[in-house]
């Protein structure tokens, strides 16, 4: 099975850490390693080196390269433009198309954490094995909810169609994406319903097709990049092209176009968490509610519920403080109520024209 790691968002709302300059999954939020690196290490060892790609910004990939020194160079895909989920994994399906058409390959992102490693790894391979005697569809690995979010994309599934090493695979159903409360509480209710995180397992073939059905001129243009893959031509096609491309996403590409019948959803505790903000990385890491989320050097007294994450020498101590995030680095100070973490991609933007742009 081959693997595609996407990598190229910028993450705002990580801010002051995620950078433009440096985005949130190439900085070491855990345990001194990047979530970039995290999610490569995971893949280990049913996967190889030789089956693992990331498709990242043109500007990112000597990152990628140093974080993933084991990752041969052409494995590294840069986008020489921001297009969208739709024509980012075109380009991979296509590149693969032609490397691997018929192996199955898992679509996954660079920014979340999976606690459940082994039971991820073996929804991958059962995937796998499904995708190939079927010889069609897509499988969507889902997360079981923990509480009704109305930030998280949800999938709706029916019965069991098919069970294979204990990992039962779902009817697909539907999407739902950022219901507001009631809705997001009647799908936590459900049962049958649980958070869409992003993961499908398909082959490139397959993928292909919908590309060639749904999305004819962004086929037409990837196919062009792609014929140019491995070759001197490749970086100076991948230029003049990309850019030309519709800015379309996935979902509304292909996926709300996708016959019902040749998708599956599996639905487990995968452990997975989202941390797109600070917010989601504090119910990831948190033993509970109100216990806190350290990193570097702290002093506490009296608080509760916080995350502080310290990546300079200087001591940062709170004293009485709740539900709060403090994020210290060399040349911000971010000190927010744990609620207010939507204003932070706000600020940033406006950031842009001031004297404080660099910071952005």
């Amino acid at each position: 099975m081959k693997a595609v790691i996407f990598a190229g968002g910028v993450g705002t709302r990580l801010w002051p850490l995620s950078r433009k300059k440096s985005p949130k999954q190439f900085e070491k939020i855990i345990a001194d390693k990047s979530t970039l690196q995290l999610a490569a290490a995971r893949l280990f060892p049913d996967f190889s080196w030789h089956d693992v790609y990331v498709a990242t910004g043109k500007s990112y990939v000597p990152i990628v390269q140093e974080q993933l020194d084991q990752l041969s160079a052409n494995h590294v895909v840069g986008e020489p433009e921001m297009r969208d989920v739709g024509p980012a994994v075109g380009l991979m399906t296509a590149l693969l198309l032609r490397e691997a058409p018929d192996e199955p390959m898992v679509i996954l992102w660079s920014d979340h954490l999976i606690k459940n490693e082994v039971l991820f790894l073996n929804i991958l391979r059962a995937a796998g094995e499904v995708i190939q005697e079927k010889k069609r569809g897509i499988v969507f690995v889902a997360q079981k909810p923990r509480f009704p979010s109305e930030n998280l994309g949800w999938i709706t599934y029916g019965d069991v169609a098919h069970e294979r090493d204990d990992i039962r695979f779902h009817a697909f159903v539907d999407f739902q994406y950022r219901p507001d409360a009631k809705r997001a509480k009647r799908l936590f209710e459900s049962k049958n319903s649980a958070w869409n995180v992003g993961y499908f397992v398909t082959t490139p073939r397959f993928l292909w097709k919908q590309y060639e059905r749904f999305a004819p001129n962004l086929a037409t243009g990837l196919s062009q990049i792609a014929d140019s893959w491995k070759t001197g031509r490749f970086g100076s096609v991948l230029e003049e092209v990309y850019p030309t491309l519709e800015k379309i996403h996935f979902d509304n590409a292909i996926l709300e176009k996708l016959n019902p019948a040749d998708a599956w959803v599996v639905s487990e505790n995968i452990g997975w968490s989202d941390i797109g903000a600070w917010e989601s990385l504090k119910e990831a890491l948190e033993e509970t509610k109100d216990k806190n989320v350290i990193q570097g050097k702290v002093l506490t007294t009296d608080t509760t519920d916080a995350l502080i994450y310290n990546y300079t020498k200087q001591l940062v101590v709170t004293i009485d403080m709740d539900g709060v995030l403090v994020v210290n680095t060399p040349d911000v100070v971010l000190v927010c109520k744990k609620g207010s973490v939507a204003k932070i991609k706000t600020l940033v933007e406006s950031l842009s024209g001031t004297e404080n742009e660099h910071l952005a």
